[in-house]
């Protein structure tokens, strides 16, 4: 079994039932049983199309899955929320259900669809913030360097815990 961090977005519709959503779902495809969600966060949007703000979590497990298999897990649970199919969807787009494969281990991954670790994780305080409330000491496999220490290096937020 393999640690996995799952980064969680919502800013349409019923954003905080979303989240929960998609926190069953992840608990229902980790096959240690447990999963870790880190706090809530609102935050506001990254991209040039004005939408409202975000919710943000990041939820840690364990799986068997391949990050392939891992990534079409996602991607149905994204539909069940009401996301379009990847091959539909605009980026920066305001979205019911995002969920992204920020680590898996400590394994570069760079084929296809799937880029691990996220390759805009670490300048990204809505990624890095509730990813260092379940772990400040993993350690980004491009960069060497813990996620405390690339939070760190950010500009400050206000704690937009909810």
């Amino acid at each position: 079994m393999v640690d996995v961090f799952v980064g969680i977005g919502s800013n349409l519709g019923d954003r905080r039932s979303h989240v929960r959503l998609a926190e069953r779902a992840l608990g229902a495809i980790s096959q240690s049983g447990k999963l870790e969600l880190s706090p809530i966060y609102e935050t506001d949007p990254v991209g040039p199309e004005p939408q409202g703000k975000y919710l943000n979590a990041v939820a840690r497990f364990q799986t068997v899955l391949e990050p392939s298999r891992l990534l079409d897990a996602l991607q149905t649970i994204e539909h069940s929320a009401g996301r379009a199919a990847p091959a539909c969807r605009a980026k920066w787009r305001p979205r019911t259900l995002d969920l992204d494969v920020l680590l898996y281990g400590d394994r570069v991954i760079d084929h296809g669809p799937l880029v691990v670790p996220h390759p805009m994780m670490h300048r990204r305080w809505f990624v890095l913030k509730p990813l260092v409330d379940l772990d400040p000491h993993v350690v980004h496999p491009r960069l060497g360097v813990t996620v405390g220490q690339l939070l760190a290096g950010l500009e400050p937020r206000p704690d937009g815990a909810l």
